[in-house]
């Protein structure tokens, strides 16, 4: 079983340096591939079609690399790629691309076997290792919220991507009118920065970019999430206690409860950009 010591995950998601960051994606990534089956370590986007979250993940990337008109790229930097798997999942459906999977935490590149067309770049997303105007695709998919500063690392993403390339960010953000009192359990376990939406579009627009492209899809994010794992707690409660104590499950239950109530109320959403050069 793992050892959890919850002070040490008050301070990491109080703080949130780097470090702390992945301490938490070491400590706690393993709760959400044990209830998803998977490794892609994101929300997923649900339709009326999906019907467990494994697919929901699959379908974030598809939406995610649509956007991104990944079959019109060769050179793709995925910055804050966790395990490897949405990048994996691109390179599946297009064979031509060149991924460079870049992640400061490098027990989860060590996690990741060797694989055709990817390379596992060690680095922080605010000091890109790229010769400027080299890549056609800077994508983050759900890890932008941990970068600091924000406005560096759209700013290197800029200078590394192509006049004709794509930026491409999805991130969970709050609505233009919450307050962090608002959030309630979430302050503490929504373990990242709270970026409202009208923020993140400042810093996108004031560091040379145009936003060609926006979408806000909280409603097929996490009430359908919700909904599942209240459906299908006590498999998953049982599944996740096998590795966590069970006051871990329990902290995750109180925050899916909260985090279904703030979407219905637009405390919080989920933010899709495609942006280009301007």
């Amino acid at each position: 079983m793992t050892t959890i010591n919850p002070l040490n995950v008050l301070l990491w998601t109080l703080r949130r340096n780097e470090k702390d960051v992945i301490n938490l994606y070491d400590s706690l990534s393993p709760v959400m591939q044990e209830a998803t089956g998977g490794s892609m370590l994101n929300f997923g986007y649900w339709t009326e079609k999906t019907n467990d979250p494994l697919l929901a993940q699959q379908n974030l990337c598809d939406y995610f690399g649509n956007l991104a008109e990944l079959e019109n790229a060769k050179t793709v930097v995925d910055v804050g790629s966790g395990l490897a798997a949405p990048a994996i999942f691109w390179r599946n459906q297009n064979e031509k691309l060149n991924l460079y999977c870049v992640n400061i935490n490098y027990k989860q590149l060590r996690f990741s076997v060797p694989e055709k067309n990817i390379e596992f770049i060690n680095s922080t997303s605010t000091k890109l290792p790229f010769a400027n105007n080299s890549v056609d695709r800077v994508l983050a998919l759900e890890s932008s919220q941990h970068f600091k500063p924000f406005e560096d690392f759209i700013s290197e993403s800029k200078r590394i991507l192509t006049q004709s390339g794509i930026l491409a960010l999805a991130l969970p953000v709050t609505g233009s009118s919450s307050s962090l009192r608002q959030l309630g359990i979430l302050k503490f376990t929504w373990s990242s920065e709270h970026y409202d939406v009208d923020l993140i579009k400042k810093f996108v627009s004031s560091n040379g970019f145009k936003i060609t492209d926006e979408q806000l899809i909280g409603s097929q994010v996490y009430d359908p999430l919700s909904e599942y794992y209240l459906k299908n707690r006590e498999v998953l409660k049982k599944s996740i206690k096998t590795k966590y104590p069970g006051f871990v499950e329990k902290i995750l239950f109180k925050s899916i409860l909260k985090m279904k109530n703030a979407s219905e109320e637009k405390i919080i959403d989920y933010l899709i950009l495609k942006c280009k050069p301007s």
